[in-house]
């Protein structure tokens, strides 16, 4: 899979969870995924297609962290995982995905973004809109970690 696809995505979560939850967060080595168990608690999936390239983008969370980032968005300091946390795991993904997408638009990637789904539950599947490679980035924070999927063909 092509690089220029994948970074955008990387520069974008990185962004909004540095503005928007103040939360600094690494990247670990990323890896082809062979299987389609989620890596975390909670994930948003949004497909996106262009006339160059369709796929989809996976943002798994661990508990503790999505609910640090409740806290720290929303001011809102859950103990468990309700609508709140999953609706924010899916707006998340919302908003990573545009992000990636206006600097995908600057490199000639005309992307279409479908409404973002979220699953939850431990040990959950999460199925990409392509038979592409997955490539997993796995993301460090002082409260665990999260997860990228990003999927694509062409």
């Amino acid at each position: 899979m092509n690089v220029e696809i994948i970074n955008p995505f990387l520069e974008s979560i990185k962004n909004i969870l540095a503005t928007m939850a103040m939360m600094d967060i690494t990247a670990d080595k990323p890896c082809i995924k062979n299987d389609n168990t989620a890596r975390g608690d909670v994930t948003g999936v949004i497909g996106m297609t262009s006339p160059k390239a369709k796929g989809s983008l996976a943002i798994t969370f661990t508990e503790p962290v999505l609910l640090e980032i409740c806290k720290r968005m929303l001011g809102e300091e859950l103990t468990s995982m309700d609508d709140t946390a999953t609706d924010l795991a899916g707006e998340i993904t919302n908003m990573v995905s545009g992000g990636a997408k206006r600097l995908l638009g600057e490199k000639g990637y005309m992307f279409e973004m479908a409404l973002p789904a979220v699953i939850s539950g431990k040990g959950h599947a999460v199925h990409h809109k392509t038979q592409g490679p997955k490539i997993l980035i796995p993301f460090t924070t002082d409260y665990g970690k999260l997860f990228i999927e990003v999927c694509f063909d062409g």
